[in-house]
């Protein structure tokens, strides 16, 4: 088992950019493939995109692609989300989900973190 831990939020700019974190415990969270999702106010939650844990592999939300980038060192397993020209449509919860297994794709994530709060202002 593991557990997810994000970081990065608070309160952007428009047209700035965000750059969130998500560590996980234990020496083996290189292995879990990991993803970010967000839930924005009076929305459902969105897929993001995510990345394998050998990091061969990305996969993004359709809506999200070009305008997010998953990364991740190899040696720790952090995975980070990057984003620029932010804006209030960005606002939201992220949050950090890890599982088993290769396949990035939006399913199937046992572990959450507790989210980070990510606000826009206009």
């Amino acid at each position: 088992q593991v557990r997810v831990v994000e970081s990065g939020g608070g309160l952007v700019q428009a047209g700035g950019s965000l750059r969130l974190s998500c560590a996980g415990s234990g020496s083996d969270f290189n292995t879990y493939t990991v993803a970010w999702f967000r839930r924005a106010p009076r929305k459902d939650r969105e897929f993001v995109a995510a990345i394998s844990w050998n990091l061969d592999r990305t996969e993004y939300g359709e809506s999200m692609k070009g305008r997010f980038t998953i990364s991740r060192e190899r040696a720790t397993g952090t995975v980070y989300l990057q984003r620029q020209s932010l804006t209030p449509e960005d606002t939201a919860v992220y949050y950090c989900a890890a599982k088993r297994g290769s396949a990035p794709s939006p399913n199937e994530y046992a572990y959450w973190g507790q989210g980070t709060q990510v606000t826009v202002s206009s």
